[in-house]
């Protein structure tokens, strides 16, 4: 039955073939698809794209082919270069003032006859389509690798056109000497097609166009800025040949009638002027002539008429050319920059690149550009759990296919990096809009971070000035990285750079060469928002920056998680010196400085008791020891080995994890010690006034026992402060501050101060009479109006008059 139906195509074409020179006298012959077609094009139509914008890409692509197979047939057939001077793609979009709309797709390549406009484009002459079909409309998914097996690129034109027109004119070869001009027509909701000789004649002169009737709701696609857009997104690197786009824009131009006209009434309204002048003049009077020694006027000049002009141009959409396919050392640092501010939409300048070609290792060979920009998004630390790769071109035969690796993306701390891959050959869908699943995927993760990593590495070893600028851009990036990426922990660790009390920038590497004999430890001191000036003051670090300790300054939220996951470098443990238990190294060999710390404690020891009598009471610590750390301090607050950090303690509160687990806060928030310096004149004095004190009950004095404890309790309260602690109670601390303040200028304690204030009008619950009449919408039918007002300043800032805006003159430019 096909066979018969085959047979009866042919002697159809070949019939209009030869009354191809009287085609107005020849009647349109309808055909009948194959079934298996028309159950095809309802597939394409209905299921296969998820997005109607490919089909400008499938379009494109078999433009190409055609492009390709004239040039290599030209090398054993030159004639076939003939009838056209060019090898291009042409795109044109048409707007009718009732509102229809076409574009027209046209090539200059190897064209087809009417025999082979049918077979391309109305039967499917591949076997197994029928089990194909079955299984495609029973598999949502489409996961089939049928690209090029049926031809479906063409179908997808059907996507946004009614109606599909397509004109062919094979190339004059040997076997087709006098190749007639055919056009193959038919609707998207037709299960027929019309093959018929061109009326309009031979005016492809060799090729292929394509004419879409675009349905009502896509004719967004005729616009311009559409095309250009989707031929960048799709097609600008899938094709040698250029692609030219019709533009029209209006310009505006001298009208030179109107000018002449103009001359020719100036003159005439001169000679007019002239002749009255004289008329008026009597002829037997004298002219007298004043002679001005002033030079005569100029006429000003009058602004020439002008009017606008349409001009047609055709502009090329493909003028950048792949350079991941070209060898890197032919291709110059501002090809690399211009090709990614092109791509990536970035007025910057990358800071660095890494051009290579590889193997998956599963067989897929591919080339690729790994750039890494100057500045990272707004939006990428707004959303810190979200990890989308939005910049990587994934292309095959440099047709771009998609930027969404799925479960296969980026992780966050890389997931800003700008990637061109372009293999040679992946499994596609049907539609080639996503990817199977499949091994390369999971290798080209792999590959992208490991190159990454190569190059930052490289970055950091060889070019000091612009590892700079990766540090104040990706440092805290790097951070994150060696908190969520186990594999590559050791790798990022090594690019992470911090500022300590001796250096403006070290690594752990270069900590580790840097710290004293007998150190077991790395030293570090957090506190989020904090400066390094500011942390190089704690008293924390006072006696590690006296003796010559290098210690970490941590003033960023994500340095004490990073500090946390880590744990350890090249096996030696972080220490955090706002901790009690603070060891230096050389404890051992130091046996004079553990008999004086005893003495210290017991000649301290009525202080240590009384205060610690007072702090539990207030719940500002749990114990009082002599400290090792302060050198000028009097006293500071540290955490316990079990407590928390005042870094720590402010990470959690912005996390809220404390609400899940509040009794185990409560208890970490007391494990404080507070530690009180020995030689401190402050903490000497107040021992003497301890000792002082009566111990009899009858002797005591009231008056000297409060004042002490509202000396220790500004002590206490001020070393939580500067600790970076909270007081237990703020406004008891501002109270008793202000005692002092009192007492220091001479002021009562007892005197009061003046509360008089004006009492609130008498209670009105009178509402307006609209107040359940809901407030309009402005912006209801989208034409609400919104209005500001700007200061004009001058120089030094100083507000020179209100301009409201719609009458502002901007001069920025």
């Amino acid at each position: 039955m096909r066979l018969l139906r085959s047979l009866l195509v042919t002697f159809t074409v070949l019939s209009l073939h030869v009354f191809a020179q009287a085609a107005s006298d020849v009647p349109k012959q309808r055909h009948a698809y194959q079934s298996d077609v028309a159950r095809l094009r309802k597939i394409v139509i209905n299921s296969l794209y998820s997005h109607r914008d490919v089909f400008l890409r499938e379009l494109i692509s078999n433009a190409n082919d055609a492009l390709e197979k004239l040039r290599l047939t030209s090398l054993t057939e030159p004639e076939v270069l003939s009838g056209a001077e060019t090898m291009n793609i042409t795109i044109k979009g048409e707007k009718s003032e009732d509102g229809t709309a076409k574009i027209v797709i046209r090539d200059t390549g190897i064209g087809m006859t009417p025999d082979e406009l049918a077979n391309n484009l109305g039967t499917l002459a591949k076997s197994g389509t029928s089990e194909f079909l079955t299984k495609a409309e029973s598999d949502t998914t489409s996961n089939g690798n049928l690209i090029g097996a049926f031809g479906l690129g063409f179908y997808s034109s059907f996507l946004v056109a009614d109606r599909v027109e397509v004109a062919s004119l094979a190339a004059k070869s040997s076997q087709n000497p006098n190749p007639a001009q055919y056009v193959f027509s038919s609707g998207a909701d037709e299960n027929s097609y019309e093959i018929f000789p061109d009326p309009r004649g031979d005016t492809l002169g060799r090729g292929t166009e394509i004419t879409l009737y675009l349905k009502p709701e896509a004719v967004e696609y005729v616009d311009t800025h559409t095309i250009s857009e989707l031929v960048g997104k799709h097609s600008s690197f899938s094709t040698s040949f250029p692609i030219y786009m019709y533009t029209t824009r209006t310009d505006m131009v001298i009208d030179e009638e109107a000018e002449a006209e103009a001359a020719k009434a100036a003159e005439a309204e001169k000679a007019t002027a002239e002749e009255t002048e004289k008329d008026d003049v009597d002829e037997d009077e004298a002219v007298v002539e004043d002679v001005s020694e002033e030079e005569p006027t100029v006429e000003e000049k009058r602004e020439p008429k002008m009017k606008p002009i349409t001009v047609e141009e055709w502009i090329q959409l493909n003028s950048q050319p792949p350079i991941w396919m070209r060898d890197p050392k032919t291709v110059t640092d501002e090809e690399y920059e211009a090709f990614y501010q092109a791509t990536y939409k970035d007025y910057q300048k990358p800071l660095a690149w890494y051009h290579f070609a590889g193997d998956s290792g599963s067989g897929v060979s591919f080339r690729s550009i790994i750039y890494v920009p100057s500045r990272l998004d707004d939006s990428y630390w707004q959303n810190p759990l979200q990890s989308i790769t939005k910049d990587i071109r994934l292309m095959v035969k440099r047709v771009f296919i998609t930027s969404d690796l799925g479960e296969d993306a980026l992780p966050k701390w890389a997931n800003w990096v700008k990637v061109v891959v372009d293999a040679e050959d992946l499994p596609l869908n049907v539609s080639r809009e996503t990817l199977q699943s499949n091994q390369f995927l999971k290798q080209l993760k792999g590959i992208i971070l490991k190159r990454l990593l190569q190059l930052l590495k490289r970055l950091q070893s060889e070019d000091p000035q612009k590892w700079e600028q990766v540090q104040e851009t990706f440092g805290n990036v790097f951070k994150l990285g060696a908190v969520e990426d186990f594999k590559n922990r050791d790798k990022l660790a090594t690019l992470v750079r911090f500022t300590t009390n001796q250096r403006n920038s070290t690594s752990l590497d270069e900590y580790l060469e840097n710290k004293k004999q007998g150190q077991n430890q790395i030293f570090y001191l957090a506190d989020m928002g904090k400066s390094a000036t500011e942390l190089a003051k704690s008293v924390f670090i006072e006696k590690l920056h006296a003796r010559g300790y290098e210690v970490l300054l941590l003033g960023d939220p994500l340095d004490e998680v990073f500090i946390t996951n880590i744990r350890r470098w090249k096996k030696i443990p972080f220490q955090d010196v706002a901790k009690a238990g603070l060891k230096f190294g050389d404890e051992d060999a130091e046996e004079a400085e553990k008999e004086e710390h005893a003495r210290l404690t017991e000649k301290f020891q009525p202080l240590i008791e009384w205060l610690r009598k007072e702090i539990r009471e207030k719940g500002a610590a749990r114990d009082v020891v002599i400290s090792n750390r302060l050198v000028t301090s009097s006293c500071a607050i540290v955490a316990d080995e079990s407590g928390y950090t005042a870094n720590l303690e402010k990470l959690i509160s912005s996390s809220h994890a404390q609400a899940n687990h509040k009794h185990m806060w409560e208890f970490a928030k007391k494990q404080k010690v507070l530690e009180v310096n020995p030689r401190s004149p402050l903490i000497e004095g107040l021992l003497r006034r301890i000792e002082q004190l009566p111990t009899d009950e009858e002797e005591r004095d009231p008056e000297a026992e409060e004042e002490l404890k509202e000396v220790a309790t500004v002590l206490v309260d001020g070393a939580l402060v500067r600790s970076g602690f909270a007081v237990t109670d703020s406004n008891d601390f501002f109270t008793r501050v202000d005692r002092i303040l009192r007492r220091s200028l001479g002021v009562s304690e007892t005197a009061p101060t003046d509360t008089t204030v004006k009492p609130a009008p008498p209670v009105d619950p009178e509402l307006p009479a609209d107040a359940d009449v809901p407030e309009p919408d402005e912006f209801a039918d989208g034409r609400g109006k919104v209005s500001w007002e700007v200061e004009e300043i001058d120089e030094f800032g100083n507000v020179v008059k209100d301009v409201p805006v719609d009458t502002k003159r901007h001069d920025e430019l």
